[in-house]
């Protein structure tokens, strides 16, 4: 039996592709021309406009007193004060990793982030499966900023009297959300096809509705279609529409708009921190960790949300003055800023309540004002998260499109992805495409699980990010390089590590879903990818 095909095929999946190639590639005609105008002050900001969005304006409240999953019907234990410790756990781990992102950057400055940091180290076939998995970061995370954006927005407008049909503001799984009490003692409360009787029988008046369901009011008013309640977060549609379009419009467009919101978004924390701290309650913080380190470890799963965002910065290398020198700049500085930030907000939101009162709540920072009196600094902060979110979406709007655009680029996906508007010079079809990805999803699926699959897949490319600049040292020991990971041997196996940690963190159904994704990555490369790969065909490179 001859060998050697097999053999020459699996060298054809790890192959890699030289850092020369990958430069000269973001040059040639037909694929490159796009602006570049951005310096490190702008891709700092771009940074802080991805991280600062809809994790610390969310899921900190989560985080802080834990909360029941009645999709899934477990139980997350809660943190308590000591998701101080659980914010500077992650920030630990992603500045290890932002260390690896920042020497990458210097080294290559294109635009495909770890999935082209990934080609030049760990081969194709992982690059590809990285390509894949950032899916679930940029264009799936987009998904959960807009539903989160799209909530703050429905608050922020009934409180001016503004108000939209309850059942026009939220996705049908979560109307259909039961509460606790009514989950605990009837077992079927859970499964979808139960969840629709409960509802008939509510409707014809035989169950209390608001007993049953958390979301009544919505549920009340929504049309039944097929006996299945119509819902949609109608905001977060318009608002995908409305920055998907600003994306195609300029990257210096969207970079000026990013500022604005960034500016605004950081003087808002930054009072958050200066008023809150002066109703701070010491006897707030005890018990510090109520549910141990097992706490720990759930909250630092959970606002590991709060972190993504650094590395989208690498995407726009193509579209930067100087990428070799301001890439780790605008990297490392926006971690810090916002790791400054968040442990600051952490604090004083812990102190200000106990914990256990943000059980259950979507909007920890300005409900904790609210239950102070407080209610004008409440709304502060509502209209803030409305910014904050946008900017965030604005940032992974821009991300995923470039990821496109080079996987396009090296032949793992069709030509359309690449195109370049020459009006615009900027992505043209990936970047529409990436806003139907959003679109669908952000009207009408659930926040929580898009969170969870969100986090699994960054961790997983945080750890090839690591592995890889660890392969390029001993392959490329003298490759030019700009900027250099400290202690690249303690740095880069402690950020794998600690993602590795963050990541056993999540629940078992996220795992589950996150080897089904990968799954059906590996079937679109081998079906598709793999025959196209210019790599393969060197007359094309």
């Amino acid at each position: 039996m001859n060998l050697l095909p097999k053999v020459s095929m699996i060298r054809q999946l790890f192959r890699t592709k030289p850092i020369e190639q990958i430069r000269a590639n973001t040059e040639e005609a037909g694929h490159g021309g796009l602006k570049r105008t951005l310096t490190a002050w702008d891709l700092a900001l771009l940074g802080v406009g991805a991280i600062i969005g809809a994790g610390i304006l969310s899921a900190l409240g989560t985080g802080l007193a834990g909360g029941f999953d009645s999709t899934f019907g477990v139980t997350r234990p809660a943190a308590g004060p000591a998701l101080i410790i659980s914010f500077l756990m992650t920030a630990l781990a992603c500045g290890f990793t932002a260390l690896c992102y920042a020497e990458f950057a210097s080294m290559i400055p294109a635009s495909g982030s770890a999935y082209t940091y990934t080609y030049a180290t760990l081969g194709e076939l992982m690059a590809w499966i990285i390509g894949w998995d950032l899916l679930l970061e940029y264009a799936v995370s987009n998904v959960a900023v807009a539903i989160s954006w799209g909530s703050y927005m429905d608050n922020l407008l009934r409180g001016i009297g503004l108000h939209i049909p309850r059942w026009l503001s939220m996705d049908p799984r979560t109307m259909l959300f039961p509460t606790e009490a009514f989950a605990a003692t009837h077992q079927g409360a859970l499964h979808f096809s139960d969840k629709l009787q409960y509802l008939a029988q509510a409707k014809a008046g035989a169950l209390d509705g608001a007993a049953v369901f958390t979301n009544w009011n919505a549920l009340k008013t929504a049309p039944i279609v097929g006996g299945i309640p119509f819902g949609m977060n109608l905001l977060a549609m318009l608002i995908t529409i409305a920055i998907t379009a600003l994306c195609i419009w300029g990257v210096k467009e969207s970079v000026r708009a990013n500022n604005i919101m960034v500016t605004v978004k950081v003087a808002l924390l930054l009072l958050v921190i200066a008023i809150g701290a002066f109703y701070v309650k010491p006897e707030n913080f005890h018990p510090f960790a109520p549910n141990g380190w097992k706490g720990i470890q759930a909250g630092a799963a959970i606002i590991f949300f709060a972190f993504i965002g650094f590395d989208a910065v690498s995407t726009t290398a193509e579209e930067c003055k100087d990428p070799a020198r301001d890439m780790p700049r605008g990297i490392i500085g926006s971690l810090i800023i916002c790791t400054v930030i968040y442990v600051g907000v952490c604090a004083v939101v812990a102190g200000i309540l106990p914990y256990s009162a943000y059980h259950g709540v979507a909007d920890p920072i300005a409900h904790a004002f609210t239950a102070i009196g407080m209610n004008r600094m409440s709304a502060m902060v509502s209209v803030g998260a409305v910014v904050a979110l946008g900017s965030a979406l604005l940032v992974y709007q821009m991300a995923q499109p470039r990821i496109f655009m080079v996987m396009s680029r090296d032949g793992l996906l069709p030509p359309w992805f690449g195109k370049v508007s020459p009006r615009f010079r900027t992505p043209l079809n990936a970047t529409l495409l990436t806003g139907v990805i959003v679109l669908l999803p952000a009207g009408f699926m659930n926040i929580d699980e898009i969170i969870e699959l969100t986090n699994i897949g960054t961790l997983f490319a945080f750890i090839l990010v690591c592995a890889g600049i660890l392969v390029l040292r001993v392959k490329r020991p003298h490759a030019e390089r700009r900027f250099r990971a400290p202690a690249v041997w303690i740095t880069a196996p402690m950020g794998i590590l600690f993602c590795l940690w963050l990541a056993l963190g999540l629940p078992r159904h996220t795992w589950e879903r996150f080897w089904i994704w990968l799954a059906l990555g590996l079937l679109a490369y081998f079906l598709y990818s793999a025959r196209h790969s210019r790599l393969r065909r060197p007359s094309e490179t």
